[in-house]
């Protein structure tokens, strides 16, 4: 090779190194394709480095809303229990209406117990603003490499329009997660900068019959399975305080926590 370059003018001596040049980064291209084309498939199934097995359900936790009232949580935990898994709803400080920052921590204290304790993964329901609080735990506290899945009900990630209105005309009557659930807080804003990482797994539903959380669609989350319960179930009609209890709404969770993939609901799910 070498010796049959010597007998080519300076020009053409240069056009065929160039020539060779430009096949070696070719060939190393596809291979480098190649490999990532393999690697990225087997991938998008796989697991992200330190997330649960998706075959291996584990207790559920349950976040109540503001107030932190835990009625209608505890009749989806039972219908949860009624499947054979463990489920807990937590108990939010004072009132359930203080810091949501504060609510994620009493979560990430939960879910570390329960992972001490032999859980081979956790599940996460975020009712309303408990829903808030659980997407404050994954970006804060990791909760991405902790949880399962995560299904949030209802939960105004964008605000709700009934905060704006206590604000303005109660300030007094609006505590901090209150304010936290103003459109625009810097709390919502800091979330709202990124998407939901891939995992978690993550079904956000709401109720397009909400009156509570206005516009409903604040439950709207991105890189999350975003649903519209009447999307699915037309002629369904829920309320806000009605989404835990729901036999439409329990459903959806309940498929959404088995072992099988997290699929968008369907007519068979509305009852």
């Amino acid at each position: 090779m070498m010796l049959g370059l010597r007998r080519l003018s300076p020009r053409r001596r240069l056009f065929v190194v160039v020539l060779a040049s430009m096949a070696a980064v070719i060939v190393v291209v596809a291979v480098v394709a190649s490999l990532l084309g393999s690697g990225g498939s087997a991938s998008q199934d796989a697991p992200s480095a330190g997330a649960p097995a998706q075959d291996r359900p584990g207790p559920v936790l349950l976040v109540p809303g503001y107030g932190g009232s835990t009625g209608s949580l505890s009749v989806l935990a039972g219908r949860i229990r009624a499947t054979g898994r463990a489920a807990t709803v937590l108990h939010l400080p004072g009132t359930g209406t203080g810091s949501l920052i504060a609510d994620a921590g009493v979560l990430n204290a939960a879910v570390d117990r329960a992972l001490r304790g032999g859980a081979p993964s956790v599940d996460v329901i975020g009712y309303s603003a408990g829903g808030v609080a659980t997407l404050v735990w994954a970006r804060q506290d990791g909760g991405v490499h902790k949880a399962r899945r995560v299904i949030t009900l209802g939960s105004p990630f964008h605000g709700a329009q009934l905060a704006s209105a206590a604000t303005a005309f109660l300030p007094g009557a609006c505590p901090v997660a209150c304010q936290q659930l103003v459109p625009g807080s810097s709390l919502l804003t800091r979330l709202d900068a990124t998407a939901v990482p891939a995992r978690p797994r993550w079904l956000s539903l709401w109720t397009t019959d909400d009156q509570t959380v206005t516009p409903p669609d604040s439950a709207r989350l991105a890189g999350a399975l975003n649903v519209p319960i009447q999307s699915v179930c037309p002629a369904v009609q829920v309320s806000h305080s009605q989404l835990p209890t729901s036999p439409a709404v329990t459903a959806m969770v309940l498929q959404a926590l088995g072992s099988g993939p997290v699929r968008a609901p369907t007519a068979a799910d509305c009852g």
